[in-house]
């Protein structure tokens, strides 16, 4: 059996396993990898960080060269060309070839170069786009995928499918992670390449900024997303780098899920705009429902801390933070 980690104690225990640890966070500059950076910073490792310019992930033979160089001992693989539907709609090509480049070099070198643990951050979109809910772990490859972010999903597929070949054949302790919808501190509000609650954020912002009496929301409101603050999955990955594993795939969730409407309306109440809400019906919906079963790791001891309207709060404070300086943010 997996060995269960007592919430209790367990901050104590990540000093313990990290501390002067040499930890790779790929994709550290964006919101998942920045919560990881923030968790991880005061807890003694040596934090390995490598920005696009300095280390394309997608050249095989640079990835090499710096693992071999820095023997990462821990990696966190986050990095990731992410997008909302829009993006992926349009730009299916640019989206399979980067993100299946960029894990077949990391897990090879973390193999070659001898890290002990790696976790893979998939993506709820591996799953069906008609599946059980709340969804297993198992669901996937059992159906077909939403049509709009299909390319996406199976790079995500195939990346859990080589962390599973790695353990098989070789004994690699990789394992990947499911989370939902993400949102906080660091994400893309980019008007075409937004995730749904940063992409309804920004236009209830301008709205309110520009005295508008509405604005528009993709879709007709009716399908339901889980959502999950982004330092409540830094935590979990953390929680389950160390834990001694016998699964190797793992949702990660809150438990609960939202309509499209009622998130919408929590959005507006956050920001504090008081005109009416349009949906756009000609637009796609995307997948009706993602609930995951989140059983596997609350078996474990891990739950969430941070409820949706608390971080929404928090969200929405560091869009206007940036929104003040937007000089140098390409994620605006």
């Amino acid at each position: 059996m997996d060995t269960p980690i007592s919430r209790d104690n367990h901050e104590y225990k990540f000093a313990l396993s990290f501390g002067g640890a040499k930890i790779w966070i790929t994709g550290h500059s964006g919101m998942l990898g920045s919560a990881l950076v923030r968790s991880l910073a005061n807890e003694g490792a040596c934090l390995l960080l490598t920005s696009r310019q300095q280390l394309d992930l997608c050249n095989q033979q640079a990835v090499f060269n710096w693992m071999d160089e820095n023997r990462p001992e821990l990696i966190f693989h986050v990095g990731a060309r992410v997008g909302g539907i829009y993006a992926n709609k349009t730009l299916p090509a640019d989206f399979f070839y980067s993100n299946m480049m960029i894990q077949a070099n990391v897990i090879e070198g973390a193999r070659r170069f001898g890290t002990k643990k790696l976790a893979f951050v998939a993506s709820n979109c591996i799953y069906p786009e008609k599946c059980i809910q709340p969804i297993p772990e198992d669901a996937f490859l059992t159906g077909k995928l939403e049509e709009n972010i299909q390319w996406y999903g199976i790079t995500k597929i195939a990346g859990i499918k080589m962390c599973q070949a790695y353990k098989k054949q070789y004994g690699c302790d990789f394992f990947s992670v499911i989370p939902p919808n993400l949102y906080g501190p660091g994400d893309n509000y980019h008007p075409n390449h937004s995730h749904v609650v940063a992409g309804i954020l920004r236009r209830a912002h301008e709205a309110k900024s520009q005295r508008k009496k509405e604005f528009v929301v993709w879709g007709d409101g009716t399908p339901r997303r889980e959502l999950l603050y982004v330092d409540d999955l830094a935590d979990a990955i953390k929680f389950l780098m160390i834990s001694e594993l016998k699964d190797d795939v793992f949702n990660v969730g809150c438990g609960h899920d939202l309509s499209i409407k009622d998130l919408a309306n929590i959005i507006c109440d956050v920001v504090g705009f008081e005109g009416k809400i349009t949906y756009d019906k000609s637009k796609p919906n995307g997948t009706m429902r993602k609930l995951l079963d989140n059983s596997r790791i609350r078996a474990l001891g891990w739950t969430p801390k941070i409820r949706e309207k608390i971080g929404l709060r928090i969200a929405y404070d560091n869009l206007q933070t940036r929104l003040a300086s937007p000089e140098r943010d390409n994620r605006l």
